[in-house]
């Protein structure tokens, strides 16, 4: 059963039990998706910062953003999984002959772009969705406002923990090219996430 139709409890038991996966990758994409609702829950409710028409289009319009990277980033729980799953299977390939390690190394290879491929999307989606939370932060009721900084601490989490899996992976991609392309590339993500989450966070500050 896919991670994301488990109940909650069987969700928290996959993560403790000794098997690998699911992993770091897959609850940073978690910790992002629920941060990501909260925003959405927020952007829904009756009330607004100052109940003008000016809030709810600003909140209506943050909230459909918010709905595909929820979406994504939902998606991403298991599809970390999956990728990682195929990292663990290429190690296991037999490695007896030339021809076996030639091939062992080659899905290594693949395999792990795909595992990093994954969470970059989750730190980007995460930068995204912080850029959201500026306009929940500025136009959204202020009694719902550690709702939002709630929020944000999560995707601050999310963003985190998913660069942490793309360093550890690109660490072993023999590609330099692309390593350092991702590297990066989810640099410029994080420093985005970090200005943001910043942002949103000093607007609740001040409510």
């Amino acid at each position: 059963m896919p991670l994301v139709d488990q109940s909650v409890r069987d969700l928290l038991a996959a993560f403790s039990a000794a098997d690998p996966t699911p992993g770091g990758g897959s609850a940073s994409a978690l910790a992002s998706a629920v941060g990501t609702s909260l925003l959405l829950m927020v952007a829904g409710l009756p009330k607004t910062r100052t109940g003008s028409d000016d809030d709810r289009a600003a909140l209506t319009s943050a909230a459909g953003v918010l709905a595909d990277i929820r979406t994504r980033l939902t998606n991403a729980i298991d599809e970390d999984t999956a990728a990682y799953d195929q990292v663990i299977v290429a190690y296991k390939r037999p490695k007896a002959s030339a021809d076996e390690q030639t091939a062992r190394t080659a899905a290594i290879q693949q395999a792990l772009h795909a595992a990093t491929d994954v969470p970059l999307g989750v730190v980007r989606r995460s930068a995204a969705a912080l850029d959201e939370a500026i306009t929940i932060a500025t136009h959204g009721h202020r009694a719902a406002a550690s709702d939002v900084g709630v929020a944000v601490a999560l995707l601050r989490a999310g963003a985190r923990g998913a660069r942490l899996n793309v360093e550890i992976n690109i660490g072993s991609i023999s590609d330099a090219a692309y390593a350092d392309a991702v590297a990066a590339e989810t640099d410029r993500w994080s420093d985005s996430a970090a200005r943001a989450a910043d942002e949103a966070d000093a607007l609740l500050r001040d409510a």
